[in-house]
């Protein structure tokens, strides 16, 4: 996995491109502050960013939420401070994990797995949700041309129903598009 590592302190992050490393992960690139991350994430578009909270220029917090506005990843935050006002700042900003310094390789390989797999597990709420709502309009569109077909055409449900159909086979295109088509046509009289 290609990671970016966003840390003010050298030493931490020569540190962390160690353990990274050495757990099998390849270090993308290296921040040294808010403003450098957010360029480097955008640069080279790493599967995951580590990120200080407390960095110059722009703090990781703010740093992840303008990432995370360009673009979803999974990214861990580690701080010397476990103030619950930081935590929430972080959850609200969307990050998936959250690291209290100093931490040790057996601390940081499952925060980074446990992001990943959160992130994957939005995801795929996310286009589950798209999907559904694509159905839905789809559905909607197929209802009102339905009662549009039966009502100007005095048609059945059923049949309105078989026209819709026979008109999506024949023409090879969606369903939804001949609802829409039917509803375009039918629904401004």
């Amino acid at each position: 996995m290609r990671i970016l590592i966003a840390e003010d302190e050298t030493i931490i992050r020569l540190d962390l491109r160690d353990l990274l490393e050495r757990s099998g992960h390849e270090v993308a690139g290296e921040a040294r502050d808010g403003e450098e991350a957010v360029a480097l994430a955008r640069e080279l578009e790493p599967d995951l960013a580590i990120m200080d909270v407390k960095m110059p220029r722009l703090d990781g917090i703010e740093a992840a939420k303008r990432i995370l506005d360009d673009r979803p990843m999974p990214i861990v935050l580690l701080t010397a401070y476990d103030q619950e006002e930081l935590v929430a700042r972080a959850v609200e900003a969307g990050v998936f994990g959250y690291l209290v310094k100093p931490f040790r390789e057996q601390d940081l390989v499952p925060a980074i797995e446990t992001a990943r797999a959160r992130h994957a597990e939005l995801a795929a709420v996310r286009e589950e949700a798209e999907s559904l709502a694509d159905a839905l309009a789809a559905r909607k569109a197929i209802e009102r041309a339905k009662g549009l077909l039966m009502e100007k055409e005095s048609l059945t449900e059923a049949e309105a129903f078989d026209r819709l159909r026979r008109a999506s086979q024949v023409s090879g295109r969606p369903l939804k598009v001949i609802a829409e088509a039917v509803v375009d046509t039918l629904g401004g009289e």
